[in-house]
């Protein structure tokens, strides 16, 4: 019989989807699942007809694969994978590939890809994104781990990946965890662009009272522009979407929102390399102040504050919301383009930016016209250290931040809440100040706790400490 060209574990819907686009690009698959019953059901359903082989046992599912054997796992991150990784370390020879598909942490990734390596074997640890349909049709991947493995898996990769500007969503990203990582911040940037079209949103609808069905046309009318992507589409296709009743389904769910942790990790990472990442992390609170539902309803009562409604003009604040969405949006990717380089510092990669860009074009959540952009300003300049100061986002931000003001202060003085929008005008002011009252606070530490301090009229690195008390007051 006929050997499979890679082997797939785990056949839940992303699973199963990755196999059936693995196999209608001409690739023979064979698949393992711990529940036999649901290779029985795939392979004698869907896969029906297929060149899709089932294995009821590790041993067979192994022995059905061409050498060098690709394995990729489609399991649950944690424990799973480190299980699977044991028992097919047994099974595999040298120079076989171990991949896993799933959402693990960048820091487990680089720790298994030197394990597996220790044994002879090949690891790869790679971003799949695009949900169910982009696993189906072609999802943004993001492999990264032994660079060794990269010459046989490329071929499959990016035959299943999506395509944007005629090439595919997919590359080698680097080293250890470093597509775990860039996948880990894509998910980050996924939250923030998230709550930037929840915040336009709650504007329209509790700002302006405009119906679902208005700002859902309003969405439509954003995505034949700059704004075009696959969230602000499905936006308008979720608030154009009516109930059994005929009410719009979109006022009929529960305002508690959950997360999968990604978005945490993005943040975390963030504080660890010391990266200003604010408008994720206000992301990342918001579903979390959300998620206290109960409490919220209850303060509801017992606090009081502005009404929510804006006193504008309608069709102007509409266009500022937009501008405000636009600036807010660079701002997130301004952040999380420049977390990624402070982390390739960090861990000894060689990202290519304007790469990463293009394989987030397509197949994606956060695929959008505006990740063109981006790698054309990191092709013109791959050193640039942060996306505003690339001539055509420094512009777009210039034209449009006296509406995002607007909005911001509009939105505070009605006690609307739009901690991204903020954040993110916070961090442009801050990033665009050449003196901020940090010296200020190096004052007080030093005062506190001899913590020293550098003077403008020093050398940088030379450092201070002053006897304040006893200096300000005359004493001691």
């Amino acid at each position: 019989m006929k050997k499979s060209d890679i082997g797939v574990i785990g056949l839940a819907v992303m699973g199963e989807n990755l196999v059936m686009n693995m196999e209608s690009r001409g690739y023979a698959v064979s698949v393992y699942n711990r529940t036999a019953q649901r290779v029985a059901d795939f392979v004698g359903g869907r896969a029906k007809g297929k060149n899709i082989v089932g294995a009821y046992g590790l041993d067979e599912f192994v022995n059905q694969l061409a050498a060098p054997r690709i394995v990729m796992l489609m399991v649950r991150a944690g424990e799973p994978v480190d299980e699977y990784i044991e028992r097919l370390i047994r099974l595999l020879n040298p120079g076989d590939i171990i991949i896993d598909g799933g959402n693990s942490h960048f820091s487990d990734t680089a720790k298994r890809t030197q394990y597996v390596e220790s044994k002879g074997l090949l690891y790869i640890g790679t971003g799949v994104s695009g949900g169910e349909e982009g696993a189906l049709k072609g999802p943004s991947i993001m492999p990264g781990g032994s660079e060794a493995a990269w010459p046989f898996v490329k071929p499959i990769f990016q035959a299943i990946a999506a395509t944007a500007d005629g090439a595919p969503c997919c590359r080698w990203v680097g080293s250890g965890g470093a597509g775990h990582y860039v996948k880990m911040v894509h998910n980050g940037i996924e939250y923030g662009d998230m709550q930037l079209i929840c915040e336009a949103y709650q504007l329209m609808r509790n700002g302006l009272g405009m119906s679902a069905d208005e700002m859902s046309g309003v969405f439509s009318e954003w995505n034949r522009g700059e704004l075009n992507s696959y969230l602000i589409e499905i936006t308008a296709d979720i608030l154009a979407y009516k109930d059994l009743d005929g009410a719009p389904l979109i006022d009929k769910i529960l305002d508690a929102a959950g997360q999968k942790g990604t978005g945490k990790w993005t943040v975390v990472s963030s504080l660890d390399e010391g990266v200003p990442l604010t408008l994720i992390g206000e992301a990342v609170f918001s579903r979390c102040l959300s998620s206290i539902k109960d409490q919220r309803t209850a303060a509801s009562k017992i606090l009081s504050g502005p009404s929510m409604k804006l006193n504008v003009d309608k069709p102007k604040f509409i266009e500022a919301i937009r501008d405000a969405l636009l600036a807010s949006k660079i701002i997130s990717y301004a952040q999380g383009f420049s977390l990624m380089q402070s982390a390739a510092d960090t861990y000894g990669w060689e990202l290519d930016y304007g790469g990463i860009a293009l394989m987030w074009r397509g197949g994606c959540i956060i695929r959008s016209v505006f990740l063109g952009d981006i790698k054309k300003a990191f092709d013109k300049n791959p050193n640039l250290k942060n996306l505003l100061l690339d001539d055509y986002f420094k512009d777009i931000i210039h034209v449009a931040q006296s509406g995002w003001r607007t909005v911001c202060a509009e939105a505070m003085l009605a006690g609307i809440p739009i901690p991204a929008m903020a954040s993110a005008l916070s961090y442009f002011d801050g990033y665009r100040c050449e003196n901020l009252p940090a010296n200020l606070l190096q004052a007080q530490r030093d005062y506190f706790g001899a913590h020293t301090y550098e003077r403008l009229d020093s050398p940088r690195g030379k450092f201070f400490h002053t006897k304040w008390q006893a200096e300000s007051t005359g004493h001691g």
